[in-house]
Protein backbone atom coordinates (compact mmCIF):
# COMPACT_ATOMS: atom_id res chain seq x y z
CA UNK A 1 0.00 0.00 0.00
CA UNK A 2 1.58 3.57 -0.69
CA UNK A 3 1.84 6.21 1.56
CA UNK A 4 -0.21 8.66 -0.35
CA UNK A 5 -3.08 6.49 0.24
CA UNK A 6 -2.41 6.03 3.59
CA UNK A 7 -3.56 9.51 3.95
CA UNK A 8 -6.57 9.34 3.04
CA UNK A 9 -7.03 7.49 5.74
CA UNK A 10 -5.79 9.24 8.61
CA UNK A 11 -7.97 12.63 7.74
CA UNK A 12 -11.32 12.61 10.13
CA UNK A 13 -11.02 12.63 14.21
CA UNK A 14 -13.50 10.94 16.24
CA UNK A 15 -15.02 13.47 18.87
CA UNK A 16 -16.22 13.34 22.32
CA UNK A 17 -17.81 15.03 24.90
CA UNK A 18 -16.07 16.22 28.19
CA UNK A 19 -17.01 17.76 31.51
CA UNK A 20 -15.83 21.89 31.83
CA UNK A 21 -13.37 23.08 34.81
CA UNK A 22 -15.17 23.50 37.68
CA UNK A 23 -12.79 26.27 38.86
CA UNK A 24 -14.30 29.38 36.62
CA UNK A 25 -12.93 32.64 36.77
CA UNK A 26 -15.39 35.62 36.94
CA UNK A 27 -14.36 37.01 33.29
CA UNK A 28 -14.84 32.97 31.92
CA UNK A 29 -18.59 33.32 33.01
CA UNK A 30 -19.09 36.54 31.63
CA UNK A 31 -17.21 34.88 28.16
CA UNK A 32 -19.64 32.47 28.48
CA UNK A 33 -22.64 34.24 29.11
CA UNK A 34 -22.17 36.50 26.66
CA UNK A 35 -21.01 34.43 23.38
CA UNK A 36 -24.53 32.36 24.55
CA UNK A 37 -26.71 35.02 24.18
CA UNK A 38 -25.55 35.08 20.92
CA UNK A 39 -26.21 31.58 20.11
CA UNK A 40 -29.57 32.15 22.00
CA UNK A 41 -30.47 34.99 19.65
CA UNK A 42 -29.66 33.20 16.30
CA UNK A 43 -30.68 30.23 17.48
CA UNK A 44 -28.13 27.86 17.08
CA UNK A 45 -26.96 25.24 19.11
CA UNK A 46 -23.25 25.12 19.79
CA UNK A 47 -21.44 21.98 19.03
CA UNK A 48 -19.92 19.42 21.52
CA UNK A 49 -17.15 20.16 24.08
CA UNK A 50 -14.09 18.36 22.46
CA UNK A 51 -12.37 15.78 24.18
CA UNK A 52 -9.43 16.20 26.67
CA UNK A 53 -6.64 14.81 24.81
CA UNK A 54 -7.80 16.98 21.72
CA UNK A 55 -8.34 20.42 24.04
CA UNK A 56 -4.88 19.40 25.60
CA UNK A 57 -3.22 20.08 21.93
CA UNK A 58 -4.94 22.76 21.03
CA UNK A 59 -3.98 24.68 24.31
CA UNK A 60 -0.17 23.48 23.88
CA UNK A 61 -0.38 25.21 20.24
CA UNK A 62 -1.91 27.71 20.89
CA UNK A 63 -0.29 28.78 24.43
CA UNK A 64 3.57 27.53 23.29
CA UNK A 65 3.46 27.00 19.90
CA UNK A 66 3.49 22.99 19.92
CA UNK A 67 1.51 19.68 20.41
CA UNK A 68 2.16 17.92 23.49
CA UNK A 69 4.62 14.91 23.67
CA UNK A 70 2.98 11.67 24.78
CA UNK A 71 4.39 11.91 28.22
CA UNK A 72 2.78 15.42 28.32
CA UNK A 73 -0.89 13.75 27.75
CA UNK A 74 -0.51 11.38 29.70
CA UNK A 75 0.26 13.92 32.82
CA UNK A 76 -2.68 15.67 31.80
CA UNK A 77 -4.61 12.72 31.02
CA UNK A 78 -3.79 11.44 34.87
CA UNK A 79 -5.19 14.95 36.48
CA UNK A 80 -8.71 15.47 38.26
CA UNK A 81 -11.09 15.18 35.74
CA UNK A 82 -12.49 18.55 36.35
CA UNK A 83 -9.79 20.64 37.30
CA UNK A 84 -7.33 19.01 34.63
CA UNK A 85 -7.84 21.64 31.95
CA UNK A 86 -7.51 24.74 34.08
CA UNK A 87 -4.29 22.98 35.77
CA UNK A 88 -2.71 22.67 32.50
CA UNK A 89 -3.53 26.02 31.61
CA UNK A 90 -1.53 27.24 34.94
CA UNK A 91 1.27 24.83 34.00
CA UNK A 92 1.67 25.82 30.68
CA UNK A 93 1.54 29.66 31.70
CA UNK A 94 3.45 29.47 34.76
CA UNK A 95 5.42 26.52 35.50
CA UNK A 96 9.58 27.01 34.90
CA UNK A 97 9.80 23.65 32.75
CA UNK A 98 7.74 26.29 30.09
CA UNK A 99 8.73 29.52 30.70
CA UNK A 100 11.78 29.45 27.78
CA UNK A 101 9.26 27.95 25.13
CA UNK A 102 6.07 30.25 26.18
CA UNK A 103 8.73 32.88 25.92
CA UNK A 104 9.97 31.75 22.29
CA UNK A 105 6.39 31.28 20.79
CA UNK A 106 5.06 34.87 21.76
CA UNK A 107 8.66 36.51 21.11
CA UNK A 108 8.37 35.01 17.43
CA UNK A 109 4.44 35.80 17.25
CA UNK A 110 5.12 39.46 18.14
CA UNK A 111 7.96 39.81 15.75
CA UNK A 112 6.17 38.37 12.91
CA UNK A 113 3.66 41.09 14.16
CA UNK A 114 6.25 43.87 14.17
CA UNK A 115 8.74 43.50 11.68
CA UNK A 116 7.24 40.62 9.58
CA UNK A 117 9.14 37.06 9.05
CA UNK A 118 11.18 38.82 6.54
CA UNK A 119 11.84 41.26 8.60
CA UNK A 120 16.08 41.75 8.71
CA UNK A 121 16.64 39.52 6.27
CA UNK A 122 17.03 42.41 3.22
CA UNK A 123 20.66 43.49 3.27
CA UNK A 124 19.74 47.10 3.12
CA UNK A 125 17.61 46.73 5.89
CA UNK A 126 18.97 48.42 9.37
CA UNK A 127 16.54 45.60 11.49
CA UNK A 128 18.22 42.85 13.80
CA UNK A 129 15.85 40.23 13.82
CA UNK A 130 18.00 38.52 16.76
CA UNK A 131 17.65 41.62 18.93
CA UNK A 132 13.71 41.74 18.10
CA UNK A 133 13.67 38.57 18.87
CA UNK A 134 15.74 38.97 22.09
CA UNK A 135 14.08 41.85 23.33
CA UNK A 136 10.24 40.02 23.07
CA UNK A 137 11.64 36.44 24.61
CA UNK A 138 12.90 38.70 27.78
CA UNK A 139 9.78 40.70 27.94
CA UNK A 140 7.50 37.42 28.02
CA UNK A 141 9.90 35.17 29.99
CA UNK A 142 9.07 37.76 32.51
CA UNK A 143 5.84 38.29 32.01
CA UNK A 144 5.96 41.97 31.04
CA UNK A 145 2.93 43.60 31.39
CA UNK A 146 1.09 44.73 28.06
CA UNK A 147 0.94 48.68 28.29
CA UNK A 148 5.01 48.25 29.47
CA UNK A 149 5.81 46.29 26.29
CA UNK A 150 4.18 48.99 23.99
CA UNK A 151 5.15 51.88 25.89
CA UNK A 152 8.87 50.29 25.06
CA UNK A 153 8.69 49.72 21.68
CA UNK A 154 6.84 53.03 20.61
CA UNK A 155 9.54 55.74 22.63
CA UNK A 156 12.91 53.30 22.07
CA UNK A 157 16.02 54.45 21.21
CA UNK A 158 19.76 52.59 21.15
CA UNK A 159 20.88 50.00 19.25
CA UNK A 160 19.35 47.03 17.47
CA UNK A 161 22.21 44.34 17.92
CA UNK A 162 22.82 42.42 20.75
CA UNK A 163 26.26 42.88 22.14
CA UNK A 164 26.29 46.27 20.88
CA UNK A 165 26.93 49.65 22.80
CA UNK A 166 23.10 50.83 24.32
CA UNK A 167 21.61 48.21 22.86
CA UNK A 168 17.93 47.96 23.45
CA UNK A 169 16.20 44.99 21.26
CA UNK A 170 12.59 47.07 21.19
CA UNK A 171 13.92 49.67 18.59
CA UNK A 172 13.87 47.64 15.95
CA UNK A 173 10.20 47.80 15.57
CA UNK A 174 10.47 51.19 14.66
CA UNK A 175 14.30 51.28 13.65
CA UNK A 176 13.41 50.59 9.10
CA UNK A 177 10.58 52.89 9.17
CA UNK A 178 11.09 56.13 10.94
CA UNK A 179 13.10 56.85 8.20
CA UNK A 180 11.21 55.40 5.33
CA UNK A 181 9.30 58.56 3.58
CA UNK A 182 8.90 60.96 6.29
CA UNK A 183 8.01 58.17 8.67
CA UNK A 184 4.72 57.16 6.71
CA UNK A 185 5.42 53.32 7.91
CA UNK A 186 6.22 54.27 11.24
CA UNK A 187 2.68 56.08 11.35
CA UNK A 188 0.26 53.37 9.80
CA UNK A 189 1.91 50.54 11.67
CA UNK A 190 1.97 52.04 14.92
CA UNK A 191 -1.83 52.75 14.25
CA UNK A 192 -3.05 49.79 13.04
CA UNK A 193 -0.54 47.16 15.39
CA UNK A 194 -1.54 48.93 18.26
CA UNK A 195 -4.85 50.90 18.18
CA UNK A 196 -6.37 49.38 15.61
CA UNK A 197 -6.55 52.35 13.46
CA UNK A 198 -6.22 51.74 9.73
CA UNK A 199 -4.61 55.27 8.43
CA UNK A 200 -2.36 54.38 5.79
CA UNK A 201 -5.37 54.96 2.92
CA UNK A 202 -5.51 58.34 3.99
CA UNK A 203 -1.86 59.61 3.40
CA UNK A 204 -2.96 61.09 0.29
CA UNK A 205 -7.36 61.34 0.62
CA UNK A 206 -9.77 61.23 3.58
CA UNK A 207 -11.10 57.67 4.19
CA UNK A 208 -14.46 57.43 2.58
CA UNK A 209 -15.65 55.17 5.05
CA UNK A 210 -14.54 55.52 8.41
CA UNK A 211 -14.10 58.60 10.94
CA UNK A 212 -10.03 58.77 9.57
CA UNK A 213 -9.60 62.48 7.67
CA UNK A 214 -6.28 63.21 5.87
CA UNK A 215 -5.37 65.96 8.68
CA UNK A 216 -5.57 62.93 11.03
CA UNK A 217 -3.15 61.25 9.44
CA UNK A 218 -0.29 63.73 9.29
CA UNK A 219 -1.01 64.84 12.79
CA UNK A 220 -0.55 61.61 14.09
CA UNK A 221 2.58 61.38 11.63
CA UNK A 222 4.02 64.32 13.30
CA UNK A 223 4.50 62.32 16.03
CA UNK A 224 7.97 60.64 14.78
CA UNK A 225 9.52 63.35 13.16
CA UNK A 226 11.92 63.91 16.30
CA UNK A 227 13.48 60.33 15.40
CA UNK A 228 15.99 59.09 12.91
CA UNK A 229 17.98 55.87 12.63
CA UNK A 230 21.50 55.86 11.89
CA UNK A 231 23.60 52.99 10.32
CA UNK A 232 26.81 52.53 12.30
CA UNK A 233 29.65 50.65 9.97
CA UNK A 234 32.65 48.26 10.98
CA UNK A 235 35.60 50.32 11.56
CA UNK A 236 37.30 51.22 8.46
CA UNK A 237 34.83 48.95 6.40
CA UNK A 238 31.22 50.18 4.54
CA UNK A 239 30.18 46.95 5.57
CA UNK A 240 26.86 47.64 7.90
CA UNK A 241 27.23 46.30 12.02
CA UNK A 242 24.44 47.51 13.61
CA UNK A 243 21.77 50.49 13.51
CA UNK A 244 21.05 53.06 15.97
CA UNK A 245 17.42 54.57 16.71
CA UNK A 246 17.92 58.11 18.17
CA UNK A 247 15.57 61.49 19.12
CA UNK A 248 16.98 64.57 17.56
CA UNK A 249 15.71 68.21 17.80
CA UNK A 250 12.67 68.61 14.37
CA UNK A 251 12.94 72.04 12.55
CA UNK A 252 9.89 71.82 10.87
CA UNK A 253 9.42 72.01 7.23
CA UNK A 254 9.24 75.89 7.45
CA UNK A 255 12.99 75.68 9.34
CA UNK A 256 11.71 76.95 12.81
CA UNK A 257 11.91 74.18 15.49
CA UNK A 258 9.83 76.29 18.01
CA UNK A 259 7.23 75.60 15.95
CA UNK A 260 8.12 72.61 14.05
CA UNK A 261 5.47 72.47 11.65
CA UNK A 262 4.95 70.12 9.06
CA UNK A 263 2.93 70.52 5.49
CA UNK A 264 0.94 68.21 3.50
CA UNK A 265 -1.15 68.22 0.02
CA UNK A 266 -4.69 68.40 -0.22
CA UNK A 267 -6.15 66.51 -3.98
CA UNK A 268 -6.88 70.17 -5.17
CA UNK A 269 -3.61 71.20 -4.63
CA UNK A 270 -3.82 73.32 -1.51
CA UNK A 271 -0.93 72.58 1.37
CA UNK A 272 -1.99 72.78 4.98
CA UNK A 273 -0.10 72.81 8.09
CA UNK A 274 0.09 69.77 10.92
CA UNK A 275 1.18 69.84 14.11
CA UNK A 276 1.16 66.90 16.53
CA UNK A 277 -2.23 65.57 17.26
CA UNK A 278 -3.21 62.23 18.99
CA UNK A 279 -6.75 60.37 17.35
CA UNK A 280 -8.76 61.83 19.86
CA UNK A 281 -8.19 65.18 19.23
CA UNK A 282 -5.07 65.59 22.37
CA UNK A 283 -2.79 68.53 21.41
CA UNK A 284 1.01 68.41 23.01
CA UNK A 285 3.10 71.21 22.79
CA UNK A 286 4.55 72.12 18.88
CA UNK A 287 7.75 72.84 19.67
CA UNK A 288 10.24 70.66 17.95
CA UNK A 289 12.99 70.79 20.48
CA UNK A 290 13.18 67.15 22.67
CA UNK A 291 14.61 68.97 25.45
CA UNK A 292 10.83 70.97 25.31
CA UNK A 293 8.56 67.76 24.52
CA UNK A 294 9.47 64.29 22.93
CA UNK A 295 6.69 63.40 21.10
CA UNK A 296 7.50 59.80 21.14
CA UNK A 297 6.90 59.33 24.44
CA UNK A 298 3.83 61.79 24.69
CA UNK A 299 2.91 59.93 22.14
CA UNK A 300 3.14 56.51 24.11
CA UNK A 301 1.66 57.42 26.86
CA UNK A 302 -1.76 59.12 24.99
CA UNK A 303 -1.61 55.71 23.36
CA UNK A 304 -1.82 54.10 27.03
CA UNK A 305 -4.41 55.94 27.68
CA UNK A 306 -6.54 55.43 24.44
CA UNK A 307 -9.69 52.48 24.91
CA UNK A 308 -8.42 51.20 21.59
CA UNK A 309 -5.41 49.80 22.82
CA UNK A 310 -7.15 47.34 25.29
CA UNK A 311 -9.76 46.81 22.39
CA UNK A 312 -7.15 45.78 19.55
CA UNK A 313 -4.74 43.55 22.26
CA UNK A 314 -7.89 41.76 23.30
CA UNK A 315 -9.25 41.24 19.58
CA UNK A 316 -5.97 40.24 18.50
CA UNK A 317 -5.72 37.41 21.35
CA UNK A 318 -9.13 36.11 20.69
CA UNK A 319 -8.39 35.64 16.92
CA UNK A 320 -5.05 34.14 17.36
CA UNK A 321 -6.97 31.38 20.31
CA UNK A 322 -10.35 31.25 18.33
CA UNK A 323 -9.36 31.29 14.38
CA UNK A 324 -11.27 34.48 14.30
CA UNK A 325 -11.80 38.02 16.03
CA UNK A 326 -14.54 40.09 16.68
CA UNK A 327 -14.08 42.59 13.99
CA UNK A 328 -12.96 41.47 9.98
CA UNK A 329 -9.90 42.13 9.53
CA UNK A 330 -8.57 42.05 13.40
CA UNK A 331 -6.89 45.26 13.18
CA UNK A 332 -9.59 47.49 12.19
CA UNK A 333 -11.81 48.66 14.67
CA UNK A 334 -14.52 51.49 15.04
CA UNK A 335 -18.09 52.84 14.31
CA UNK A 336 -17.59 51.70 10.64
CA UNK A 337 -16.64 47.68 11.40
CA UNK A 338 -18.96 46.75 13.89
CA UNK A 339 -17.41 44.21 16.30
CA UNK A 340 -19.27 40.69 16.20
CA UNK A 341 -20.00 40.94 19.89
CA UNK A 342 -19.47 44.41 20.83
CA UNK A 343 -20.70 44.38 24.53
CA UNK A 344 -18.03 41.57 25.10
CA UNK A 345 -14.79 43.15 23.46
CA UNK A 346 -15.74 46.58 25.35
CA UNK A 347 -15.63 44.29 28.76
CA UNK A 348 -13.02 42.42 28.05
CA UNK A 349 -11.16 45.04 27.43
CA UNK A 350 -12.00 47.05 30.80
CA UNK A 351 -11.19 43.23 32.79
CA UNK A 352 -7.69 43.69 30.93
CA UNK A 353 -7.15 47.24 31.95
CA UNK A 354 -8.17 46.46 35.16
CA UNK A 355 -5.49 43.15 35.46
CA UNK A 356 -2.67 45.63 35.14
CA UNK A 357 -2.74 44.37 31.62
CA UNK A 358 -1.58 40.94 32.27
CA UNK A 359 -1.09 38.93 29.27
CA UNK A 360 -1.38 35.49 31.39
CA UNK A 361 -4.54 36.65 32.66
CA UNK A 362 -5.94 37.88 29.27
CA UNK A 363 -4.88 33.85 27.83
CA UNK A 364 -6.61 32.12 31.05
CA UNK A 365 -9.92 33.85 30.14
CA UNK A 366 -10.15 32.55 26.61
CA UNK A 367 -8.47 29.31 26.69
CA UNK A 368 -11.32 28.00 29.85
CA UNK A 369 -13.84 29.72 28.28
CA UNK A 370 -17.09 27.33 26.73
CA UNK A 371 -16.26 28.64 22.94
CA UNK A 372 -12.54 27.21 23.13
CA UNK A 373 -13.31 23.78 24.46
CA UNK A 374 -16.12 23.57 21.71
CA UNK A 375 -15.58 20.56 18.58
CA UNK A 376 -14.96 22.30 15.20
CA UNK A 377 -18.38 20.12 13.78
CA UNK A 378 -20.03 22.56 11.83
CA UNK A 379 -23.84 20.73 11.83
CA UNK A 380 -27.41 21.34 10.71
CA UNK A 381 -28.07 23.35 14.08
CA UNK A 382 -25.35 25.90 13.38
CA UNK A 383 -24.34 26.13 9.74
CA UNK A 384 -24.98 29.79 9.81
CA UNK A 385 -22.06 30.01 11.73
CA UNK A 386 -19.40 30.28 8.82
CA UNK A 387 -17.23 33.19 9.17
CA UNK A 388 -15.34 31.86 5.95
CA UNK A 389 -18.35 32.67 3.91
CA UNK A 390 -18.58 36.24 5.19
CA UNK A 391 -21.02 35.68 7.88
CA UNK A 392 -20.33 36.99 11.51
CA UNK A 393 -18.82 34.40 13.75
CA UNK A 394 -21.10 33.60 16.69
CA UNK A 395 -18.30 31.05 17.95
CA UNK A 396 -20.89 28.30 18.28
CA UNK A 397 -17.59 25.71 17.16
CA UNK A 398 -14.25 25.73 17.08
CA UNK A 399 -12.91 27.06 13.52
CA UNK A 400 -10.15 24.91 11.95
CA UNK A 401 -6.96 26.37 10.97
CA UNK A 402 -3.73 25.28 9.61
CA UNK A 403 -0.73 25.48 12.23
CA UNK A 404 1.85 28.35 11.35
CA UNK A 405 4.54 27.35 9.63
CA UNK A 406 6.59 27.61 13.44
CA UNK A 407 3.90 25.66 14.81
CA UNK A 408 4.59 22.79 12.65
CA UNK A 409 8.30 23.33 12.60
CA UNK A 410 8.32 22.86 16.65
CA UNK A 411 5.43 20.30 16.27
CA UNK A 412 7.41 17.87 14.16
CA UNK A 413 10.42 18.03 16.53
CA UNK A 414 8.84 17.46 19.23
CA UNK A 415 6.59 14.55 18.32
CA UNK A 416 9.49 12.87 16.81
CA UNK A 417 12.59 13.85 19.70
CA UNK A 418 14.71 15.23 16.85
CA UNK A 419 15.54 18.12 18.49
CA UNK A 420 17.83 20.15 16.19
CA UNK A 421 22.02 20.22 17.66
CA UNK A 422 24.29 22.72 17.71
CA UNK A 423 24.11 26.49 19.44
CA UNK A 424 20.67 28.76 19.87
CA UNK A 425 21.53 30.49 17.28
CA UNK A 426 22.52 27.42 14.58
CA UNK A 427 19.00 26.26 16.23
CA UNK A 428 17.99 29.52 15.05
CA UNK A 429 19.16 29.46 11.67
CA UNK A 430 18.14 26.01 11.00
CA UNK A 431 14.25 26.96 11.93
CA UNK A 432 14.40 30.16 9.79
CA UNK A 433 16.05 28.16 6.41
CA UNK A 434 13.12 25.61 6.80
CA UNK A 435 10.39 28.84 7.74
CA UNK A 436 11.45 30.63 4.61
CA UNK A 437 10.13 28.22 2.22
CA UNK A 438 6.87 29.15 3.44
CA UNK A 439 6.72 33.08 3.49
CA UNK A 440 5.03 35.16 0.61
CA UNK A 441 5.79 38.67 0.46
CA UNK A 442 2.48 40.64 -1.10
CA UNK A 443 4.70 43.94 -2.06
CA UNK A 444 2.28 45.97 -0.97
CA UNK A 445 2.81 49.19 1.45
CA UNK A 446 2.71 47.86 4.39
CA UNK A 447 5.37 44.58 3.59
CA UNK A 448 2.15 42.66 4.37
CA UNK A 449 3.83 38.79 3.93
CA UNK A 450 2.09 35.69 5.31
CA UNK A 451 2.97 32.05 5.97
CA UNK A 452 0.51 29.61 4.30
CA UNK A 453 0.12 25.94 3.21
CA UNK A 454 -1.39 26.52 -0.31
CA UNK A 455 -0.94 22.62 -1.30
CA UNK A 456 1.79 24.06 -4.08
CA UNK A 457 3.38 20.67 -5.41
CA UNK A 458 6.72 22.42 -4.05
CA UNK A 459 5.55 22.84 -0.69
CA UNK A 460 4.21 19.00 -0.67
CA UNK A 461 7.08 17.47 -1.77
CA UNK A 462 9.10 19.68 0.84
CA UNK A 463 6.55 17.91 3.35
CA UNK A 464 6.63 14.81 1.98
CA UNK A 465 10.35 14.25 1.66
CA UNK A 466 12.18 17.18 3.18
CA UNK A 467 15.03 16.70 5.58
CA UNK A 468 12.92 17.14 8.84
CA UNK A 469 10.48 14.28 7.82
CA UNK A 470 12.96 11.93 6.88
CA UNK A 471 14.85 12.45 10.00
CA UNK A 472 11.37 12.15 11.82
CA UNK A 473 10.69 8.58 10.17
CA UNK A 474 13.96 7.56 10.78
CA UNK A 475 14.69 3.91 12.13
CA UNK A 476 18.30 4.30 12.52
CA UNK A 477 19.70 3.29 15.50
CA UNK A 478 18.13 6.11 18.31
CA UNK A 479 15.75 7.16 16.15
CA UNK A 480 12.00 7.82 17.52
CA UNK A 481 10.50 4.51 15.49
CA UNK A 482 13.61 2.42 16.96
CA UNK A 483 12.54 3.69 20.33
CA UNK A 484 9.25 2.99 19.80
CA UNK A 485 9.24 -0.20 18.58
CA UNK A 486 11.27 -1.57 21.74
CA UNK A 487 8.74 -0.06 23.91
CA UNK A 488 5.27 -0.40 25.01
CA UNK A 489 3.36 -4.29 25.46
CA UNK A 490 2.58 -5.42 21.87
CA UNK A 491 1.97 -4.17 18.34
CA UNK A 492 -1.17 -2.39 19.29
CA UNK A 493 0.32 -0.64 22.18
CA UNK A 494 2.96 1.60 20.14
CA UNK A 495 0.23 1.99 17.31
CA UNK A 496 -1.83 2.97 20.03
CA UNK A 497 0.98 5.97 21.59
CA UNK A 498 2.12 6.27 17.39
CA UNK A 499 -1.44 7.80 17.44
CA UNK A 500 -1.29 9.70 20.53
CA UNK A 501 1.62 11.24 20.39
CA UNK A 502 0.58 12.97 16.69
CA UNK A 503 -2.78 13.34 16.46
CA UNK A 504 -3.85 13.05 20.53
CA UNK A 505 -6.12 10.06 19.93
CA UNK A 506 -6.40 6.40 19.46
CA UNK A 507 -6.51 5.15 15.71
CA UNK A 508 -9.49 4.30 14.37
CA UNK A 509 -11.28 0.67 13.44
CA UNK A 510 -9.96 0.93 9.84
CA UNK A 511 -6.66 2.87 10.71
CA UNK A 512 -5.81 -0.46 12.77
CA UNK A 513 -6.97 -2.67 9.86
CA UNK A 514 -4.44 -0.78 7.54
CA UNK A 515 -1.93 -1.44 10.16
CA UNK A 516 -2.42 -5.13 10.73
CA UNK A 517 -2.15 -5.42 6.33
CA UNK A 518 1.29 -3.25 6.46
CA UNK A 519 2.77 -5.18 9.12
CA UNK A 520 1.21 -8.69 6.94
CA UNK A 521 2.94 -6.97 3.53
CA UNK A 522 5.99 -6.01 5.51
CA UNK A 523 6.41 -9.50 6.50
CA UNK A 524 6.35 -8.90 10.24
CA UNK A 525 8.88 -6.33 10.01
CA UNK A 526 6.80 -3.74 12.67
CA UNK A 527 9.30 -0.78 12.25
CA UNK A 528 8.82 -0.78 8.67
CA UNK A 529 4.92 -0.58 9.62
CA UNK A 530 5.69 1.75 12.07
CA UNK A 531 8.01 4.37 9.72
CA UNK A 532 4.70 3.90 7.07
CA UNK A 533 2.37 4.97 9.71
CA UNK A 534 3.86 7.35 10.97
CA UNK A 535 4.48 9.43 7.58
CA UNK A 536 0.81 9.24 7.06
CA UNK A 537 0.31 10.72 10.08
CA UNK A 538 2.88 13.42 9.91
CA UNK A 539 1.24 14.15 6.58
CA UNK A 540 -1.99 14.18 7.32
CA UNK A 541 -4.41 17.43 7.17
CA UNK A 542 -4.95 16.43 10.51
CA UNK A 543 -1.79 16.68 11.29
CA UNK A 544 -1.42 19.90 10.10
CA UNK A 545 -4.44 21.83 11.37
CA UNK A 546 -5.18 23.44 14.68
CA UNK A 547 -8.90 21.66 15.52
Amino acid sequence: MSRFSLIALVALFPLAASAVDSSTPTQVSMINSMIEQGWEDFEIKPAPVVADEQWCRRAFLDIIGRIPTGEELEEFMEGSRHERRSDLVERLLHDDRYTEEYAGHWATTWSNILIGRSGGNDRRSMISKDGMQKYLRDSFARNKPYDTLVRELVSATGSTKPGTENFNGAVNFLVDKVNMDKGVLATSSTSRIFLGQQVQCTQCHNHPFNQWKQQMFWEFNSFFRQSRSLRRFVDGTRDIDHAELIDEDFAGEANQAEDALIFYELRNGLTKVAYPVFTDGTEIPKSGFVSDVNRRNELAQLMLDSEYLDKMIVNRMWSLFLGFGFTKPVDDLGPHNPASHPALLEELAKAFRSSSYDLKQLITWITLSRPYSLSPVLGSNNEIDDPSIGEMPKFSRFYLRQMSAEQLYQSMLTATDAASSGSYEQQEQERRRWLGQFVVAFGTDEGDEATTFNGSIPQALMLFNGDLTKKAISTGRGSYIARLSSGGKNPVDRLNYLFMNGLARRPTVNEKKVAAALLRSREGDEKEMLQDMWWAILNSNEFIMQH
